[in-house]
């Protein structure tokens, strides 16, 4: 039987059906039958067929107890339904559809409305696949009996839509009429779904061919217009894609009779591209054209826009038309007609008349425009060449024609170039570097307009020549200077009566063009020169001087001009202000003077101007104060300053409350002040002023300022934003709307002021807009805030704007809101940042305060203001709370968790709670659920149970919704153990609301149980079954269809919120494991994009949780399609998807996605780069497959890098005559012959993404190189172990240099110092590869002059100091790699190194290649960054001895300069002012301020480099280095020395000492990087093996201070740095110790005493030896076993070396320590590691020393040595019965070290033996015994018996002329014995010995006839016993003697013999014969 028996038997289960689970037994049976249905075999499937179907139907028809078919089930039914009729036969199929359609037309039954939508919904399913094979019988009009139910209608319109995209070419005429009036009708039905659905039917009705009429649009388009008035975010989303197809529509090529052409002629030059392009205008006799141009078409909804009684609501809307019409319209079209596009904003909405009306119409329209031209066509649809155009055109059509020339012309509106000039600002920062030709067009017209007449331009004209400089920093010198001349002559021509009348407006446009310029120097400081900052501030001085002088009008000019360059300058930071800062504090104290009795006096006779001015003055000069706060607070504000800061700040602050006291009128009813460039009213300048102190004390900080300013400052600002008097608007107005009722919102009012409402936003994580962001389209979203936005920010509501620190380019700039907002919002800032600083009293006080102002009785005659009061105090108590829970917490606890306290805030936050304002809701939910994690229980509880009561007793939606959100926010700031005994009622409460039909309240219950369970975590477990019940029955409900609300994507993120809870646990419960995986996949095939984005993000959590339970390969394809989505919100988090699964398996994935998915990725970077995310992923998976197929990667980024950028053409096109060499010409030309050959002729990428291709590359290279896998750098090793050679990376090389070259020619900065970075790559990595054709030769030869002409490039004339320093340390990386040996063929390279170390000498500029005059600190730097290559250099020639050839010319200038550079960067290290003037490399005089900050980052890169050639050529004895430090001049190489004595240190001692001593003494975790930490580390030891000599130390190391210090270091570093380190640390104590020692000749050198360097070095030793083992008790030293082994030795060499130094007893005593510390290593089973036999060498070495001349010093050696060796033994003994690979080294070393212990013993025989003396019988016994002993066949005493044998021989050959003469003596004859004992013992053994021993023994034989002596008859004896024991060996042996040897010993033995018989009278006969056959 088929599978789907099962599923049959189930469903008939009807017990499970009618259980409570009834749903989610349907839906999970649904879901199986779908997977089943899939998978079934096509036979079983028609067998069963008709039952399936009958199921199926049930499912959706089936009365009670089937549960109604909602959402969930109609949609896995509809799918079932397609995949049984797609894999089997649709003959059943019109049955299904009409059993659907009766359900759907049964009017009898009542309550049938669920099934019928879901009968509507299978149709329109089905219909949507199939309905192309039905006549149209099926189409579903929505019938009048729909009308009763919006959701029926609504899905009747979507089954129409769906049968309609099928089966629209059968529908006939008559029926497509009626549809299209429906639709029509439709689109302004009450029910938001309805116009929705219509909008869709429209879209498909219209599309492919069926174009609609201009007629037809417009009607279309006017009920649009009308339907926005009512739309919400979804509804007008739906509308504006209708009217944007229409539009789109109208610009589709249509055929046209050829008469017509000529009437409709005008058309045609628009549509020329467009018809060039089109397919069918050569093939058709008629004309093809558009329905209307596009200027016609942009009409159509500016004529809508701009009719006279339109709200703001609709205006708003018809942008989101524009938006959607543009992305119709697609990227080529919105290029080619750009201009077009924006001149059409500019003249029919911008210039409209009625825009013009206020400043809020100004800036809505202006922030509208700005989302168009930015945020849509700037950023997502120009391509970069498009950018470039776009700059071009607007600077030729608007900002060129400013001012007017030519009689004819006009001149743009000041709004239309405030727009013009931001788009530009925003092209210039995205373009990065731009072309030329945009310098040209951009450059000249930005000064110009920096003297327009309008405020607003200049601000904004300043703001984007700021931009530009900023891109393209080599014009900001020339820049600056221009823009101070002009300034300079303003001022100049101010005072002058013939004065022109826009001098005053010139002279501050021209300030704010320098100020916004010198704002950037710290950006970009390697372009200015230093004198141009001190320039401005002494004319700015000069201003402030001479103000005095002269009349309101000019002062208040000059005054303003001044401050404002102050200001700009204090953002060059404390190098720069400390200098000048007593003198600013003076001007300060002059500006802000106390208050005079004339400033308190009630009627002070001043006139308006002069009001004016004192509070501008003011105003002015706390603008400089809050800039120098804010880039100097943390270093330059000491006690003092902030003492003197405050009190001025105080005076300001009295000044402005006596003159509000003195109420100064200017007009009878204040209005409304608006920044106006033709004034501010006095109570804006006011306003101004109130604002800057505010915001100044805010950021000096609280604990300078007295308590009682504290407490004013409080009050003050409560009575600014909440209180009745604190309004600023007209009251008579205000009076009307309240008394009228005409008040609605605060948010919609269009005054610009909205009743003082603040303008800062709350966010909090949880709150609907955050989450909106994530899933919504970012334009739609930013289109949308405006419908509640009241208040508008523009840079020119406050100039300091200009001024501030650099901002991240995806982030928008934060734009001030109007003084009377500014000034609301920084009282909130500080109410919330001072608050929590106060006693419990004062914080009573205050709050009490503020919440009275807000109930006062006189807000009821403002309604308005008493909403914008609400909405302030709740904002500022909730930033209040912020600050206290997340920085002053302790503290906050007993002042805010006081019951004084949170018993006055509980009813105003129960009111605000249930107020139906959003914002309301959201600052009053996280300031209770904040309160309540200060008041401790017992307010926790009584706040939850209030807010059961109220939802229990509150039936009001909003009400229910914000009690929802506070229980969330309760929870979120609590915290799930202090909350925990609350759980069970927040779920139930919240799980109630949840199913409550009203969409705010269910919206808001799930938010904030979402919140809930990320909160609880694991505590949440017991609830995870029932909150996915209720999910799943929400899910099915009709009233939570997700038509009416955003329902669905909140259930996403509590099954997250689950997921999270459950983690691994998933895996094990399979039901809610299926339950969770089926309701997300349901969620993931929602139409609701934010649907899917959420469901992304479950599946990511359910990927790290239980990756075995979902289908991989699938969800790849899934994210794939997600990335060709029009919709970003799923692009952004399908790439998040993809990131984790290629972070987990990236070769996996290069298997399911292929190098396409790269490609795909690759080409979205390039199509928006704004999209974040893509370039981790490609990283990520580079990362890990790239060693695999480099040559793969390298395809890729080729493929990106052989296109040219945009800039790069238009820079080519301009100059044309790109002066390159040969090398670079050929080059170039296989780049482009390979670029044109693959069709990419005109390809152009953006220049970020070649970037990151070079990035990638350099990535690829390194990656590949630390591998370690030899055969991609090898090819003749890859050849020979078999490996292809093709995909190496060794075999890319050709390609790789290609690319940099391509790179090292770009346009744009950064690609060229990436393609610098790559080159050095290639020449680091391939340096020692073999070149695969010639076996002799290196690979790299062959592309020296690709390389050369590669570094060309960068030393042309519009190189930036950057690329010059990388281009040098390039040079020099290949010059010292070794590839080109010979120093004559170097060729080009080594002479641009030359060059610069030349041009370094100079005290003057350093001019490098063709660039122009560089600025100080670029000088300075290039100074640094050639000194430092050639230090590496001189590093190199330690290996590459051909490097010593190449130095060798320069050494007396490198030596000085390095020197040098290290004595400077010390100077700029100590912040010391004084610098010395023995420099031979003459600084900058500012160069102790500006230059320090700058050139600090250099030098701390390269000092350790430079330290290290120091250190080489102090080891090599380099006479110049000598000199250096004793402070010659360059090429002086005479030594200063003070005699032989060295009593003083070199000149520059302390400076280098000092730098290395800090390089050691800093920890390595305060280090920026480990590795460079490491090198210094290194270089400042290897320099300290000299520096400790008393040729450059003298004495000064033996100071006691020093020498502490150094010493206390050296310990620390023993202590805590790794092997190769301790080596060296090793090697300078030993140095230094013998050294310093050895210097001091007074007697002392013979005794060790405690304190001494010699005592330090050994017990530093002793320290690293115990520790250099596992078994150490501390903590082991790490490192390397080389390394390890380096240091033991390096260890014992230190203690020989110090012993050799004593004289006295000590040295045993020194010798024995280290003899025990060896010991340690014997005695040593803590791994496998072998440290003894690499060391053994020591050990010889200590035993070697000679024992001193001390009494027992002899004596002491001896029992040393024994007691080693009987160690030794007792180890070996120790290791009896254990084997393995501890044990068999420990038996080998103590062997080892035993043998070497004997071998020294037997030296020691030896030597007693040959001295002749008393001893010599001792020493010939123990021979004896030795040589005896060795017989038995013991290696160690064999190895004694080797070594002793010839000492043996020696002795007897010395004794003989003694037996000779007979004056030996007994017990040399009794040694004698001995050694004849001796040779007997080990003949036995060694017969081949007799050749050795025979001519021994004859030594001692005489002629003489008389009696032998007893030496004699012993030794003939012994060869007698020789002779008898192996007859053959001696007869052999005594052949082999020469001719006289062999008669002596014949005749001997004879003699001998002869005796003998003689006395026995025996005959001599057998022993004769035997003789002479011998």
């Amino acid at each position: 039987m088929s599978t789907e028996d099962a599923v049959i038997i189930e469903e008939i289960e009807e017990s499970e059906i009618s259980g409570e689970n009834g749903e989610m037994y349907i839906f999970q049976w649904l879901c199986s039958a779908e997977k089943r249905l899939a998978d079934a075999s096509l036979g079983d499937l028609k067998s069963k067929q008709a039952d399936i179907e009958a199921a199926l139907v049930k499912v959706i028809s089936g009365p009670s107890p089937y549960p109604p078919p909602g959402r969930a089930i109609r949609n896995v039914v509809a799918r079932c339904l397609v995949t049984l009729y797609t894999r089997s036969e649709t003959r059943t199929l019109f049955d299904t559809l009409q059993s659907f359609l009766k359900i759907v037309s049964d009017n009898k039954t009542p309550d049938r409305d669920t099934h019928k939508i879901a009968s509507l919904y299978c149709v329109g399913e089905l219909m949507s696949v199939f309905g192309s094979q039905f006549v149209i019988s099926f189409l579903v009009l929505p019938n009048s009996s729909f009308r009763q139910l919006p959701l029926l209608r609504y899905h009747a319109i979507c089954a129409l839509r769906k049968t309609l995209t099928t089966a629209k070419k059968a529908v006939p005429d008559g029926t497509v009429k009626d549809i299209l009036k429906q639709m029509r009708y439709s689109l302004t039905d009450k029910c938001l779904p309805v116009q929705r659905a219509a909008s869709e039917v429209l879209i498909v009705m219209y599309a492919n061919d069926s174009h609609p009429s201009v007629y037809d649009i417009d009607a279309i388009i006017t009920l649009c217009v009308k339907s926005l008035e009512t739309a919400d975010q979804a509804t007008r989303h739906s509308l504006s894609q209708l009217v944007g197809h229409l539009l789109a529509s109208t610009q589709v090529e249509r055929a046209v009779p050829s008469p017509e052409t000529s009437t409709k002629a005008k058309s045609t030059a628009d549509s020329a591209d467009a018809e060039s392009s089109s397919p069918s205008h050569a093939a058709s006799q008629d004309v093809t054209k558009p329905l209307q141009t596009p200027a016609e078409m942009f009409l159509h909804l500016s004529s809508q826009y701009n009719k006279p009684n339109i709200s703001r609501k609709c205006r708003i809307g018809l942008f989101e038309f524009y938006a959607a019409l543009c992305v119709k319209l697609g990227a080529n079209f919105v290029e080619n007609n750009y201009a077009l596009f924006v001149s059409h904003l500019m003249t029919e909405i911008v210039m409209s008349p009625r825009n013009g009306s206020s400043r809020y119409d100004i800036l809505l329209v202006r922030r509208l425009v700005e989302i168009l031209l930015r945020g849509l066509v700037g950023v997502r649809i120009l391509s970069e060449q498009g950018q470039i155009s776009a700059i071009q055109d607007l600077a030729r059509a608007y900002l060129k024609r400013w001012p007017a020339m030519m009689p004819g012309q006009t001149a743009p509106s000041s709004t239309v170039l405030a727009i013009v000039l931001r788009e530009v600002a925003g092209l210039l920062q995205q373009l990065g570097n731009a072309p030329p030709p945009v310098h040209d067009a951009v450059a000249e017209p930005l000064v110009t307009l920096l003297a327009h007449p309008s405020h607003t331009v200049r601000v904004n004209a300043a703001w984007t020549l700021r931009c530009f400089c900023s891109s393209t920093p080599l014009r900001l010198p020339k820049t600056i200077i221009t823009v101070f001349d002009l300034l300079q002559r303003d001022i100049t021509t101010i005072l002058s009566p013939a004065a022109p009348s826009d001098i005053n407006t010139r002279s501050l446009g021209h300030a704010y063009g320098l100020a916004a310029l010198v704002s950037i120097v710290p950006e970009r400081p390697l372009y200015v020169a230093y004198d141009v900052s001190s320039k401005v501030l002494d004319m700015a001085i000069q201003l402030l001087k001479r103000a005095g002088e002269h009349d309101v009008k000019i002062a208040g000019i000059e005054v303003e001009v001044a401050w404002t360059l102050i200001a700009s300058l204090m953002s060059l930071g404390p190098n720069f202000v400390r200098a000048h800062l007593p003198q600013l504090l003076v001007l300060w104290r002059n500006a802000l003077p106390k208050p005079t009795s004339k400033d308190t006096a009630s009627n002070a006779a001043r006139s308006v101007e002069e009001w004016m001015f004192l509070l501008h003055v003011r105003e002015s000069a706390l603008g400089a104060i809050l800039c120098f706060l804010k880039h100097n607070s943390s270093t330059l504000v000491t006690l003092d300053v902030g003492r003197r800061i405050a009190s001025v700040l105080g005076n300001a602050l009295s000044f402005a409350n006596n003159f509000i006291n003195q109420r100064v009128e200017e007009t009878p009813e204040g209005q409304i002040p608006v920044v106006n460039p033709k004034g501010l009213t006095l109570k804006g300048r006011e306003a101004l002023l109130r604002r800057r102190v505010y915001e100044c004390f805010t950021v000096l900080g609280f604990s300078n300022i007295p308590d009682a300013t504290q407490t004013t400052l409080l009050q003050s600002a409560v009575a600014l934003f909440a209180s009745a008097d604190g309004y600023a608007g007209s009251s008579v107005q205000a009076a009307i709307a309240s008394s009228s009722g005409t008040f609605t919102s605060v948010w919609t009012s269009v005054d610009g002021y909205a009743y003082g409402v603040t303008f800062t936003q709350i966010r909090e994580d949880g709150s609907e807009s955050t989450q909106d962001l994530h899933s919504r389209d970012a334009i739609e979203a930013a289109i949308d805030i405006l419908h509640r936005k009241p208040i508008f920010g523009a840079y020119e509501h406050d100039t300091l704007s200009l001024c501030q620190t650099r901002v991240p380019e995806n982030e928008r700039q934060f734009e001030p809101p109007p003084p009377a907002t500014a000034l609301v919002d920084t009282a909130i800032d500080l109410f919330s940042k001072l608050l929590p600083l106060q006693d419990l009293s004062s914080t009573t006080k205050t709050i009490t305060l503020l919440l009275e102002s807000v109930r006062s009785p006189k807000l009821e005659r403002n309604t308005g203001r008493k909403a914008a009061v609400t909405i302030n105090a709740s904002i500022a108590l909730a930033l209040t709370l912020r600050n206290a829970t997340t920085s002053h917490f302790r503290q906050a606890r007993d002042t805010f968790g006081n019951s004084q306290v949170t018993s006055v805030l509980s009813p105003f936050f129960k009111d605000t709670l249930v107020d139906g304002d959003s914002v309301l809701r959201y600052a009053t939910s996280e300031s209770i659920g904040r309160l309540a994690s200060l008041g401790g229980t017992t307010f926790l509880t009584n706040q939850i149970k209030q807010l059961v009561d109220q939802v229990v007793s509150n039936r009001d939606p909003y009400a229910r919704a914000g009690c929802a959100l506070a229980f969330g926010a309760v929870y979120t700031h609590v915290g799930g153990l202090a909350a925990g005994p609350l759980l069970k009622t927040t779920v139930n409460v919240l799980m109630s609301l949840s199913n409550d039909p009203h969409p705010v309240v269910h919206y808001w219950a799930l938010n904030a149980l979402a919140r809930v369970i990320n909160a609880a975590s694991l505590g949440y477990a017991s609830f995870v079954s029932s909150t996915l019940g209720m999910l799943l029955k929400t899910y099915l409900m009709d009233s939570h269809e997700c038509e009416g609300g955003v329902f669905i994507p909140v259930v996403c993120q509590i099954i997250d919120a689950v997921i999270n809870v459950l983690g691994p646990d998933i895996q094990e419960s399979t039901k809610t494991r299926t339950l969770v995986l089926n309701l997300v996949h349901e969620f993931s095939l929602e139409v609701d994009e934010s649907a899917r984005v959420e469901a992304i993000k479950c599946i990511q959590h359910f990927l790290m949780f239980a990756p075995d339970h979902v289908d991989i390969p699938d969800l790849v394809g899934q994210f794939r399609g997600y990335l060709s989505s029009s919709r970003r919100s799923l692009k952004v988090s399908s790439i998040n998807a993809l990131y984790q699964l290629v972070q987990k398996d990236a070769l996996a994935m290069s298997k399911l996605g292929g190098d396409q998915l790269v490609e795909n990725l690759f080409s979205m970077l390039d199509d928006d780069a704004s999209v974040e995310g893509v370039r981790s992923v490609i990283s990520s998976w580079l990362g890990q497959t790239v060693i695999y197929n480099p040559s793969a990667w390298i395809d890729l980024c080729q493929r990106i890098m052989s296109r040219t950028t945009a800039s790069q053409q238009v820079a080519d096109a301009a100059s044309r005559q790109n002066m390159r060499d040969d090398e670079g010409e050929s080059l170039s030309v296989g780049m482009t012959q390979e670029s044109a050959e693959g069709g990419r002729g005109h390809l152009t990428s953006r220049w970020r993404t070649q970037l990151f291709a070079l990035q990638c590359l350099h990535q690829i290279c390194t990656l590949v190189a630390e591998s370690g896998r030899r055969e991609h750098l090898d090819v003749p090793f890859a050849k020979a172990q078999g490996i292809p050679t093709s995909g190496l990376l060794a075999s890319r090389v050709p390609d790789l240099i290609k690319m940099a070259f391509t790179a090292s020619t770009a346009y744009v900065t950064e690609i060229r110092l990436e393609g610098l970075v790559l080159l050095r790559d290639i020449i680091e990595i391939f340096a020692t590869s073999p070149d695969p054709a010639f076996d002799d030769l290196l690979l790299l030869e062959q592309h020296q002059a690709p390389i050369t002409a590669a570094l060309t490039p960068a030393f042309s004339a519009d190189s930036t100091p950057e690329i010059l320093a990388s281009a040098v340390q390039a040079c020099a990386v290949f010059v010292g790699c070794g590839v080109v040996k010979d120093v004559h063929r170097m060729g080009r390279i080594l002479k641009l190194l030359t060059t610069a170390l030349e041009q370094s000498k100079d005290s003057g500029m350093v001019k490098l290649g063709e660039t122009g005059e560089l600025s100080p600190n670029a000088s300075a730097m290039l100074r640094i960054s050639t000194v430092s290559a050639w230090a590496e250099l001189e590093v190199a020639s330690v290996r590459q001895v051909y490097l010593k050839k190449v130095v060798e010319p320069y050494r007396s200038s490198l030596a000085t300069l390095w020197i040098v550079s290290l004595r400077d960067y010390a100077s700029i290290r100590t912040d010391s002012e004084f610098l010395h003037d023995t420099s031979s490399v003459a600084l900058d005089s500012t160069y102790s301020s500006l230059g320090k900050e700058v050139l600090l980052p250099y030098y701390a890169q390269s000092w350790p480099l430079i330290l290290q050639a120091v250190a080489t050529a102090m080891q090599s004895n380099d006479p110049y280095i000598l000199a250096a430090m004793h402070g010659s001049e360059a090429g002086d190489a005479k030594p200063q020395t003070n005699g032989a004595q060295h009593n003083e240190p070199a000149v520059l001692f302390f400076v280098v000492f000092g730098l290395v001593f800090e390089a050691l003494a800093s920890s390595t975790d305060s280090s920026a990087v480990a590795s460079q930490h490491q090198s210094s580390v290194l270089g400042s030891l290897l320099a300290l093996k000299c520096l400790v000599t008393p040729e450059y130390a003298g004495k000064a190391i033996m100071e006691p201070t020093i020498f502490d210090e150094f010493i206390s270091v050296c310990y620390r570093m023993a202590m805590t740095e790794t092997a190769s380190v301790q080596t060296h640390l090793i090697e300078v104590l030993s140095i230094f110790a013998t050294s310093q020692e050895v210097a001091s000749t007074d007697g002392s050198i013979e005794v060790l005493s405690p304190t001494s360097p010699r005592a330090h070095c050994l017990r530093i030793c002793s320290y690293i030896l115990k520790h250099s083992t596992s078994a150490s008790r501390g903590p082991i030293i790490q490192g390397d076993i080389n390394d390890r082994i380096k240091m033991i030795t390096a260890c014992f060499s230190a203690f020989t070396s110090i012993a050799m130094t004593v004289t006295t007893n000590q040295r045993e005593d020194i010798r024995g320590v280290a003899i025990l510390l060896y010991s340690d290593l014997l005695k040593d089973e803590s791994s496998d590691i072998d440290l003894v036999g690499p060391t053994l060498p020591s050990l010889k070495g200590l035993l070697d020393l000679p024992t001193s001349t001390a009494r027992d010093a002899r004596e002491r050696y001896g029992r040393l040595v024994h007691a080693l060796l009987s160690s030794c033994l007792l180890n070996i003994d120790g290791m009896r019965g254990r084997d393995g690979l501890i044990s068999t080294k420990k038996i080998k070393n103590n062997l080892l070290a035993a043998v070497l212990i004997l071998t020294h013993c037997c030296f020691l025989i030896s030597q007693k033996l040959l001295d002749a003396s008393e001893m010599t019988l001792t020493a010939a016994h123990c021979a004896k015994t030795l040589i005896t002993a060795s017989t038995t066949g013991n290696p160690v005493l064999r190895h004694c018996a080797r070594l002793l044998i010839p000492s043996l021989i020696e002795y007897i050959a010395k004794m003989a002329p003694l037996v000779n003469d007979g004056s030996i003596t007994e017990s040399h004859a009794a040694a004698i014995g001995e050694v004849w004992k001796a040779f007997s013992a080990f003949f036995a053994s060694k017969l081949v010995l007799l050749g050795v021993l025979l001519p021994t023994i004859t030594l001692l034989l005489t002629d003489s006839q008389s009696t032998p002596t007893p030496v004699v008859s012993q030794s003939i004896t012994q060869l007698l016993s020789f002779a008898t024991s192996s007859p053959a060996s001696f007869k052999e042996a005594a052949a082999k003697l020469d001719p006289s040897t062999r008669e002596l010993l014949e005749s001997s033995v004879r003699r001998a013999l002869g005796g003998n018989a003689a006395s026995n009278s025996a005959t001599a006969a057998k022993p004769q014969i035997s003789l002479r056959s011998f």
